[in-house]
C-alpha cells in the first residue's frame, strides 16, 4: 500500500457528473470493507434539501462552501484511521482548495467517461442544475478535464459497467 493511503486511508472518486462515482464507490467500499460516502447525498441530507434547490436558492458559492466543509470533515476522519471511499461531486475536484487538501490525504481516482455517454445519462434529469443546458454542459465537461487530469489515477470507463470500473479501481497499484 502506498504511504499516503496508509497515512489517510481514503479513496476519492472524481470525475464529471453521472460518470458513476456513486455506484462504483459503493462497490469498491463494500469490497474493501470501508465506509462509503457520497458527498452530494450527505449535503442533501444535512441541509434537508436538494443540490438543485441549494444552487437555486443560495447559489453555487454556498454549495461549494458546504461541499468543501463536508470533504474536510471526511478527510479528518480518514486521518484518524476511519477508512473510506468518497464520491465527490463533479465540481469538487475543480476547486483548488479541495485539490490541495486531497493531494496528500488519500488517493484520487478520476473516472473518465465519454461526453456522449454522460449526455445520455443526464438527459431529462432535473436534479442536476448544471446539466440543463446542453451547450453549457459540454463546455463544462471540457473545462473541467484539466482539473481531473491532476488526479493520482485515471480510469477510462469506456465500454465498462460499474463492476468492471470498480475492479479497475481495486487493481490499481495502490494496495
Amino acid at each position: 500500500m502506498i504511504l499516503k493511503l496508509k497515512r489517510t486511508p481514503a479513496i476519492y472518486l472524481v470525475g464529471f457528473m453521472a460518470c458513476g462515482k456513486g455506484t462504483v464507490g459503493q462497490i469498491v467500499a463494500a469490497h474493501l470493507g470501508w465506509q462509503f460516502v457520497d458527498v452530494d447525498q450527505e449535503i442533501e441530507q444535512e441541509q434537508g434539501t436538494t443540490i438543485a434547490e441549494i444552487f437555486r436558492d443560495r447559489g453555487e458559492a454556498e454549495f461549494r462552501r458546504l461541499e468543501a466543509g463536508a470533504i474536510q470533515t471526511h478527510v479528518r476522519l480518514a486521518e484518524r484511521g476511519k477508512p473510506m471511499v468518497l464520491a465527490l461531486g463533479g465540481g469538487a475536484f475543480v476547486q483548488p482548495e479541495n485539490q490541495e487538501l486531497l493531494a496528500d490525504h488519500g488517493v484520487t481516482v478520476w473516472l473518465d467517461c465519454a461526453l456522449e455517454v454522460l449526455k445520455e445519462r443526464v438527459s431529462g434529469d432535473a436534479t442536476r442544475p448544471l446539466a440543463s443546458d446542453p451547450e453549457k454542459f459540454e463546455h463544462l465537461y471540457y473545462s473541467r478535464r484539466p482539473a481531473y487530469e491532476r488526479a493520482d489515477y485515471r480510469i477510462d470507463t469506456t465500454g465498462m459497467d460499474a463492476e468492471q470500473v470498480a475492479e479497475a479501481v481495486l487493481t490499481l497499484p495502490i494496495f
